[in-house]
């Protein structure tokens, strides 16, 4: 066993227009990231087939949006979203926001744009 943080994560990747994510569980059955996003940007709409994920906004306020409706989710709160649906994260706001990702089983591969 190790222990990860942002600091020494598994992995760091990038994604997006200048977002930033760190891998610390990595398997098929459990995917566990740290991610940043800057202001002004967002996500693909998109779902995944057999992954359910739940994000927790350690730092800012993230806007979802999630069957067509729009969710505000502020620093300490969290969103679960099951699978087969269709949603994104968009950062509206003039600071970065972080948040982890939890993904069950890992969306690596199971993910369908719209």
């Amino acid at each position: 066993m190790i222990t990860v943080s942002k600091d020494q994560p598994l992995k760091h990747y990038q994604w997006g227009n200048g977002c930033d994510g760190w891998n610390f569980v990595d398997s098929p059955a459990l995917s566990v990231k740290q991610e940043r996003m800057p202001a002004g940007t967002a996500e693909a709409l998109h779902y995944h087939r057999h992954a359910q994920q739940f994000f927790f906004l350690l730092k800012g306020e993230a806007s979802f949006e999630v069957e067509e409706k729009h969710i505000l989710v502020k620093e300490n709160e969290g969103l679960h979203i099951e699978p087969g649906t269709k949603h994104r994260i968009i950062n509206h706001t003039q600071t970065d926001i972080e948040f982890i990702l939890a993904s069950q089983p890992s969306a690596a591969g199971d993910r369908y744009n719209i």
